[in-house]
């Protein structure tokens, strides 16, 4: 199994490449490839390859990530890390993406006319699409020209481009969303954006980095930035997603900090679009040794290097209903447990080339859910002591051994399994509410902010209105529903100013004759009335047809 990202898996937003090896024979082949490329479109060479996206709680593929191809003629498949810098560098970085828009979007409306309805497709947004000011509009009319809901698409916008200009990104963002895609931040790891500057983003999902998956397995300090990564996903209603996913040992740790999502060819490599079609209709799940929730299986191990015990622990134990996998020595063990996932490990202590402590030892470290048990004679029991002291097993029984108590040790062991994976899955089901309550909360907090925008905005027309209607000549008075007096201008106020302020009196109180000149008036309709011995026509206005505004407008003319 490769444990390196293979050049052709190179994506779409990832950090550019310029020069392999030979970097003299990059750069000579520079110009050549920009040449070739600007017609690449034009002859159709460029295709799609899509790697699935495994969902951990279902063990399903949830979504495909678009890898982009160059089949040249004469130079065959070229890796994206040769073209895609060239591609940037001379402005054909937004041309293609856009040409990768029409083609995803193409690609999911086959696979919803084969069958495959509910799969996602995440797709990378270049810089130098990021920074074009029509991406909106051609992400839309691709999303029109196939009829397809923007909720299936997912787009991914690098770290490091979202360090470029925050302010921008975040407007863009919102704008993405209102259209109603998924968002995500991919390759997070790569720079310094920290955690919680992430918070003012939009986002649905934070896509960790491949350098950080390549130092996991080693570097406890890698470990602890992608647990840190994972929870903050979490409670920021965000999902996590980790790329670059290429063996057990990566997949193992990032099950135990509930990671929602992975991809790598530990799953499966880039496949062209029909064939991923039917990885996705098949419901291609996680090998068995790989998924995190299961109904356990009741899986026993046993590990002698003499048969006649192994053939005699098997026999005692298949009363009890277990699936029995048995192993001559340590390392053969261990390469059942790769094969298969195991329960409970029952190994004798004293065996050539590993001892039962030491297969003990590595399956906790590879293997930490498994329940272990080691039989051990009485001369040995300072060691395996001290392997109960580390933590490596659970019980240690000696030799020779009483059936019906092994037989009990070992079911309370299968118990104890059971209840560790109960707490697992409950632990999922509630990392899962809290995750949605947390998401929720993210949206009402965005929905709370644009209120409060809009209320302000609100307050600055009315003051505009206000202000407008100050300097009208006509004097202009305003009442809401129960005839109170709402809004008087100046020319208002100065002509009942002998009556003193009016503002929040009663209109029917302090101006009758206005009041019983207009009632029964229509909408608009001019009526005739004596003020103080000066004759005015005064017209009345229905407030509520253009606003929220309830209440009357009245206008005076002389």
């Amino acid at each position: 199994m490769t444990t390196s990202m293979e050049p052709e898996e190179m994506d779409l937003g990832s950090p550019f490449d310029t020069a392999g090896p030979d970097e003299g024979d990059a750069a000579l082949s520079a110009e050549a490839l920009e040449g070739a490329l600007s017609t690449a479109l034009a002859n159709e060479q460029l295709r799609l390859h899509y790697q699935p996206v495994i969902d951990v709680a279902t063990d399903r593929i949830t979504g495909v990530e678009a890898l982009l191809r160059w089949e040249h003629p004469c130079w065959g498949t070229l890796s994206p890390r040769r073209f895609l810098a060239v591609a940037e560098k001379s402005g054909l970085m937004v041309d293609i993406g856009n040409w990768v828009f029409r083609r995803a979007c193409q690609d999911l409306r086959s696979w919803e006319q084969a069958g495959c309805a509910d799969v996602r497709v995440d797709l990378n947004i270049s810089p130098a699409q990021f920074r074009d000011a029509g991406l909106v509009d051609k992400l839309q009319e691709a999303l029109s020209e196939s009829d397809l809901a923007p909720r299936r698409l997912c787009l991914e916008v690098a770290e490091a481009t979202l360090m470029q200009d925050p302010e921008w990104a975040v407007a863009l963002l919102r704008q993405l969303k209102e259209l109603g895609t998924g968002l995500t931040v991919d390759d997070y790891g790569s720079g310094f954006l920290p955690l919680a500057a992430l918070r003012r983003f939009p986002l649905d999902r934070i896509k960790i980095g491949r350098l950080l998956m390549r130092d996991m397995e080693t570097e406890d300090d890698d470990a602890a930035i992608v647990k840190a990564i994972v929870a903050h996903a979490r409670r920021a209603g965000m999902r996590s997603c980790a790329e670059g996913v290429e063996n057990d040992l990566q997949c193992q740790r990032l099950r135990e900090i509930l990671c929602d999502e992975m991809q790598g060819h530990l799953f499966c490599r880039a496949l062209p679009a029909s064939r991923i079609a039917l990885q996705v209709r098949e419901g291609k799940a996680l090998a068995g040794h790989l998924a995190r929730l299961r109904t356990p299986r009741r899986t026993l191990l046993l590990v002698d290097d003499e048969a006649n015990i192994v053939a005699a622990l098997k026999r005692l134990f298949r009363r009890d209903g277990y699936e029995i996998l048995t192993a001559h020595g340590g390392q053969e063990a261990l390469d059942v447990l790769k094969q298969h996932e195991v329960d409970v490990i029952v190994p004798d202590q004293r065996m050539p080339g590993m001892t039962g402590t030491e297969l003990l030892h590595i399956a906790k470290d590879l293997y930490p859910d498994t329940m272990r048990i080691v039989l051990s004679g009485y001369t040995e029991l300072q060691s395996v002591t001290d392997a109960v002291n580390e933590g490596a097993i659970y019980k240690f029984l000696t030799k020779p051994w009483d059936d019906e108590q092994l037989r009990a040790h070992v079911a309370e062991a299968f118990q104890r399994k059971v209840l560790a994976d109960e707490n697992r899955r409950l632990a999922l089901e509630v990392r899962t509410a809290n995750q949605e309550l947390a998401k929720a909360n993210r949206q009402l907090e965005e929905l709370l902010k644009q209120k409060q925008l809009q209320i302000k905005r609100d307050a600055v027309s009315l003051d505009i209105v206000r202000e407008a209607l100050q300097h009208v000549p006509l004097p202009v008075i305003g009442l809401d529903e129960e005839e109170v007096i709402a809004f008087v201008n100046s020319a208002a106020q100065a002509l009942f100013a002998a009556g003193g302020p009016i503002l929040g009196c009663d209109a029917r109180q302090v101006t009758p004759e206005l009041i019983g000149a207009v009632d029964g008036a229509g909408d608009g309709e001019m009526r005739a009335v004596a003020y103080r011995g000066t004759p005015f026509q005064i017209a009345l206005h229905s407030m509520g047809k253009g606003s929220a505004s309830r209440g009357k407008l009245l206008i005076l003319t002389r």
